[in-house]
C-alpha cells in the first residue's frame, strides 16, 4: 500500500511539472511569436514600441487594436514596470487574482499569473486582450458595437457586476435596458449613475484617446 501511495504522489509531481513546463512554454513562445522589443524604462515610452504585439494580441482575441493601446496609455502611460496601490502590475494594470486569473482559466492555464510574469510587456499585453475578450463574450447582449465599447471600458476599471447594477440587479433585464438607450445616452448615464468617480473619468479618459487615435 505504501509504494502504491509513493507511485501515485509521484505521478501527481509529474503531471504538476508536466503542466507548469507546458504554462512556461507557451509564454515563451507567446514571447517569441509576439516580437515585443525590450524598452529602455528610462526613455519615454510611445505606443509604436509594443504596435506589434498589440496588433497580434488583438487578432488573436478578437479585440479592437486601438481600444488596447487607449487603455495601455490610461493605466500605465506605456510603464511595463508600474504597480498600483492596489497591486495591480503592468502595462494594462492586471491583478494577479481577478483579471490575471480570468485570462489564464480562458487559456487552459491553473492558478494566477507571477508579479514577475506581469512586469513582463509581452505577457501582460496577452493576458490584459484576452480578458478584454472575455469581457466583449459577457457584453455580448449588448448590440450597439460603440455602446458595448463603452461597456467594456467601464467593465475593465471597476468591474462587470458594478456596471449592470446600475441598471438592474438582474442581468438580462439590466442588458435589456442598455439596448434601449443610444451610445451618447449611455455614456452620460454612466457619468451620472456609476457609483464609482474612478470609472466616470476613466470611460472619458480611454474615449478620449480611443477616438483621436490615428
Amino acid at each position: 500500500m505504501k509504494i502504491y501511495i509513493i507511485y501515485l504522489v509521484i505521478i501527481f509531481l509529474l503531471t504538476t511539472c508536466v503542466q507548469q513546463n507546458n504554462k512556461d512554454n507557451a509564454i515563451r513562445t507567446s514571447s517569441t511569436n509576439l516580437r515585443c522589443k525590450e524598452v529602455d524604462s528610462s526613455k519615454q515610452v510611445t505606443s509604436s514600441i509594443y504596435n506589434d504585439c498589440i496588433r497580434r494580441c488583438a487578432i488573436n482575441y478578437g479585440v479592437d487594436a486601438s481600444l488596447v493601446k487607449a487603455i495601455i496609455q490610461v493605466e500605465s502611460n506605456y510603464d511595463p514596470t508600474v504597480i498600483s496601490k492596489s497591486n495591480a502590475v503592468g502595462l494594462m494594470q492586471l491583478k494577479a487574482d481577478t483579471a490575471g486569473r480570468d485570462a489564464y482559466r480562458l487559456k487552459g492555464w491553473k492558478g494566477e499569473p507571477s508579479i514577475y510574469e506581469l512586469k513582463n510587456a509581452v505577457v501582460n499585453i496577452d493576458l490584459g486582450t484576452a480578458y478584454l475578450s472575455i469581457l466583449q463574450k459577457q457584453l455580448e447582449g449588448i448590440i450597439n458595437p460603440k455602446t458595448r465599447r463603452y461597456a467594456v471600458i467601464v467593465a475593465y476599471v471597476n468591474g462587470l457586476s458594478a456596471l449592470l447594477k446600475i441598471f438592474s440587479i438582474d442581468r438580462s433585464y439590466a442588458i435589456e435596458k442598455i439596448n434601449k438607450l443610444s451610445p451618447d445616452q449611455f455614456y452620460q448615464y454612466i457619468q451620472s449613475h456609476h457609483p464609482s468617480a474612478q470609472a466616470q473619468r476613466y470611460l472619458s479618459k480611454v474615449n478620449s484617446i480611443y477616438v483621436n487615435q490615428d
